[in-house]
């Protein structure tokens, strides 16, 4: 694991000690995990807007969603 170093305002440093406390981690650990959410969501939004693009290239035929929606097996209310 490597060590780097990160610069925070007083009001953040301050929230995120607090945080630290109420889940008994300490600052590298919290600012690990919100990293790991960051980077998570942010690969999801990257992959959401590449689908986006590509529908967008060759959007669905309506005639396809007909043929799906004959066979979709559909749960009784």
């Amino acid at each position: 694991m490597a060590t780097i170093q990160v610069v925070l305002d007083d009001a953040l440093l301050r929230l995120t000690d607090e945080l630290a406390a109420k889940r008994n981690a300490n600052r590298s650990a919290l600012i690990r995990e919100a990293l790991r959410s960051y980077l998570k969501k942010n690969r999801f939004q990257e992959l959401e807007h590449q689908e986006r693009s590509a529908y967008a290239q060759l959007p669905d035929e309506l005639e396809d969603a007909h043929r799906w929606e004959r066979v979709a097996d559909w749960p009784d209310d």
